[in-house]
């Protein structure tokens, strides 16, 4: 799939300049002489309530005004959503706004087809929480509007907990805290004492940033484009000698398939494990399932190795990029549209009903003013979590146009590692390969 996008990429480059003068020609002169309202397309990855939500949006927006039409469609994931805009880019029909992970940020940067949104003109950056701004700037420019931030954190059955002696409000701190917990569970005879996530690289990237490790050179490509990819260095080490130290003792469950979401989710909310790692934005999911189970639950911050000291995590999930080749009438309604879809009110409804970041410090302010966080919410952890990050090169966040693939490596050397082979064979095989590939990447910018 790579090497398709990055033909397609190569492509728009050089057809992209020609596209873009003739779509703002034409579409500039034609709402001159048209009274319809002005057509703006919205791609994005959500079905279910989170889909359903953003339609509402949209339908509360085309009402509160007659000037732009918005219209809204699911794409399936990051990827196919990455590839498809870049397709119809390609083909003069792209969509006005895309919605793309922050893994795909150095592609979406390159590809050429998306324009900054502080370009736009307009646009106020100052009631973003800085760690989730900070991931989406490059170049000194903003170029794409937050919306569904999270980061991960540490889901526990407190009910086996309390069984293994432990009080039910504790939680790890380090990683010799966790695997000890464990081990006294499995020692008081506790079932399914084990710790699960779903074999995601995501979760090595935080649990790096967190000691301050970076993933690339350049300062994680935040200084200059990334070259070589270090893929934690002697952090992503530490993180790897966890991974093993849990198969090693029998306490890493998982399904068996990379990047297996509801996989490991069902594998804790059957009660399978007590610990699960996966996003802040399935606090709701996990919630859920564990009232459903019957058992209570607690979260934690990511746990980080003995001596470290906490840096703070990453900002995964997404934003909303906006495509070159529209007139400057249609870009500044798409503007108006996902500052409206990301306004304080907006912000506070989404995270109540994802679990994801609010994004705004405005909505912030809002849910404590509400009480949200009182009484123990289990969200507080997360936002604690991210309001301590430490703004740096590691907690901006790796910015490689091959972080997808550099993932898989990791992952791959991570199921080695737990079957049995060398920490430093297999993560050292994982920075060759990424290498690699990244090479590759860069030679088409060169």
């Amino acid at each position: 799939m790579k090497k398709i996008l990055v033909a397609i990429l190569l492509t728009t480059m050089i057809s992209g300049a020609l596209f873009a003068k003739g779509s703002r020609e034409s579409s500039s002169s034609s709402s001159v002489k048209s009274t319809t309202p002005v057509e703006i397309s919205f791609w994005h990855i959500f079905g279910d309530a989170r889909g359903q939500w953003i339609q509402d949006r949209v339908d509360e927006f085309n009402a509160s005004q007659s000037k732009y039409h918005v219209t809204q469609e699911n794409k399936g994931s990051y990827r196919d959503t990455l590839q498809a805009a870049t397709l119809a880019y390609r083909q003069g029909s792209a969509p006005t706004l895309v919605h793309i992970a922050e893994a795909g940020s150095q592609q979406a940067y390159d590809s050429n087809i998306f324009m900054p949104v502080s370009n736009v003109g307009n646009f106020d950056t100052s009631d973003y929480i800085e760690p989730v701004l900070n991931y989406y700037t490059i170049n000194g420019k903003v170029n794409s509007i937050p919306f569904n931030s999270s980061s991960p954190v540490l889901y526990i059955n407190t009910d086996m907990l309390v069984q293994a002696g432990y009080d039910r409000s504790w939680t790890p701190n380090t990683y010799s805290d966790l695997i000890e917990s464990l081990k006294k569970a499995k020692a008081a005879g506790v079932e399914n004492a084990k710790y699960t996530d779903c074999m995601h690289a995501w979760f090595f990237e935080e649990m790096t940033a967190e000691q301050g490790g970076l993933m690339y050179n350049n300062e994680n490509g935040r200084k200059g484009r990334a070259t070589e990819a270090l893929l934690g260095g002697e952090e992503g080490i530490k993180v790897a000698k966890f991974y093993k130290e849990l198969a090693d003792n029998g306490l890493y469950a998982w399904t068996g398939k990379l990047e297996d979401w509801s996989g490991s989710d069902n594998i804790f909310t059957n009660k399978k494990a007590m610990y699960h790692i996966t996003s802040t934005g399935d606090i709701n999911v996990i919630s859920e399932g564990a009232k459903a189970a019957g058992f209570n639950l607690n979260v934690g911050m990511l746990p980080i190795p003995d001596g470290s000291k906490r840096n703070g995590t990453v900002i995964g999930g997404g934003s909303i990029w906006l495509t070159k080749g529209h007139s400057q009438e249609e870009m500044e309604g798409a503007r108006d549209f996902i500052l409206y879809m990301t306004n304080t009110k907006n912000m506070v409804s989404w995270h109540k009903l994802s679990g994801y970041y609010p994004v705004r410090i405005s909505s912030v302010k809002e849910l404590e003013k509400e009480g949200w966080f009182d009484g123990g919410s289990l969200q507080t952890v997360a936002f604690n979590q991210l309001m301590n990050t430490i703004p740096n090169s590691a907690t901006a966040g790796g910015l490689g146009g091959t972080v997808y693939d550099n993932r898989t490596y990791i992952e791959q050397a991570l199921v080695k590692i737990i079957g049995g082979t060398d920490v430093q064979s297999a993560m050292n095989e994982a920075r060759v390969l990424s290498n690699a590939k990244l090479k590759e990447y860069n030679a088409n910018f060169k």
